[in-house]
């Protein structure tokens, strides 16, 4: 299974950060710190799962989180996130987003865990259409 994932922050020590805990336990990471080139990169890289900041210049996360979801509800997003309110998490929720974590991180395996659990859940969605489409052929 491909663990390809898209993380856009716009601070440069947490991308290196994530990056460096992610890819130790086993994902493919692109990090970006420019978020609106985040669409683009999504489709191009062919990205199932991304992780977005919330608070970013240019382009809000819960904005881009919409963007996402509308290009393809499929694409499974966890924020990431220095922002803690109610609003966040019930926004993020809200717009689909799979989890809403919060900076600082000191404990990488709750992160990891929802990515895991995003990959699983595409995956089944992958072999939902897979199946449909074998049903079809018959």
């Amino acid at each position: 299974m491909d663990k390809k994932v898209l993380h856009v922050d716009d601070d440069p020590q947490i991308l290196r950060l994530v990056h460096r805990q992610l890819s130790s336990a086993g994902f493919e990471v692109i990090s970006l710190d420019q978020p609106e080139k985040a669409m683009k990169t999504l489709v191009d890289s062919s990205i199932r799962v991304c992780i977005l900041d919330i608070e970013m210049p240019r382009i809000n996360g819960l904005d881009l989180l919409r963007d996402i979801k509308q290009y393809d509800g499929g694409i499974q997003v966890v924020m990431l996130t220095g922002l803690v309110t109610l609003s966040t998490v019930l926004d993020s929720m809200r717009f689909g987003a799979e989890g809403c974590l919060f900076k600082p991180v000191d404990d990488f395996e709750p992160l990891i865990e929802t990515l895991r659990a995003a990959f699983a859940k595409n995956a089944r969605w992958w072999s939902a259409l897979h199946d449909l489409k074998q049903r079809q052929l018959t």
